[in-house]
């Protein structure tokens, strides 16, 4: 029996050209004046402490990190560092309104639903934990936020490592199979599935053929109460 669902976002809950084409650019164009003018205010010193960490650069000035921080969005990086800076970047464009978290339509009935069923909701995303409140408290369906029961981010571990798997079930106080993870990418759910949890694929477009994970292409065709 499910007794939580964890959801992925990008290409999953939400439509990845949001991300790539409305949140990335806006922090990308932000991020050097941000950093500059920011640099020894908290949350962003606390974060370049974070990243000089990361890079074993202990007394990596601004203008180096920067140049780091926008290499990492050329790469795509799964930095938790730049995931934070982000995050709070485009808070400011959430507060302002400048635009709202984009959901696939099917979406909130269905979470609405599970959590109606008594089912656990929560997410795991490469983003990090604050940008992910960001994104469904400014949602297009509203603030959404209350059906969520927790969040986890790469402060978890790397999304492709089973081992991430584990410890969100130890976190739950749940055993593996009592919980299904959804994700539009099939390496995440091999490695959610390694560590033994039920597992579907998103498919909002074309169909995975190196998948060998169950694939559907709405929430709204999920029914965790057949999954055994």
């Amino acid at each position: 029996m499910i007794r939580a669902i964890v959801t992925d976002i990008e290409g999953t809950t939400s439509d990845i050209r949001f991300v790539h084409n409305v949140l990335f650019p806006f922090a990308r164009e932000r991020l050097p004046a941000l950093v500059a003018e920011q640099q020894h205010a908290e949350p962003v010193s606390g974060i370049l402490a974070d990243l000089r960490r990361e890079i074993d650069q202990p007394h990596a000035d601004t203008a180096a990190l920067t140049k780091v921080l926008l290499g990492f969005m050329d790469e795509d990086r799964k930095s938790t560092a730049l995931k934070a800076l982000q995050g709070h970047i485009w808070r400011e464009g959430y507060l302002s309104g400048a635009f709202t978290g984009h959901l696939y339509p099917d979406v909130p009935p269905a979470l609405r639903a599970w959590k109606a069923q008594g089912i656990d909701l929560y997410v795991y995303s490469s983003g990090s934990v604050a940008a992910q409140k960001l994104l469904f408290g400014y949602s297009d369906a509203g603030d959404i936020t209350a059906l969520f029961s927790g969040y986890f981010d790469t402060r978890t571990g790397a999304k492709r490592d089973a081992g991430s798997y584990r410890a969100i079930a130890q976190a739950l106080a749940l055993r593996p199979e009592q919980i299904l993870f959804l994700s539009d990418i099939h390496q995440e759910l091999d490695a959610a599935r390694e560590a033994g949890l039920h597992t579907l694929q998103l498919i909002r477009d074309d169909a995975d053929p190196a998948s060998q994970h169950p694939q559907v292409s709405r929430f709204d065709h999920i029914h965790p109460e057949q999954i055994l």
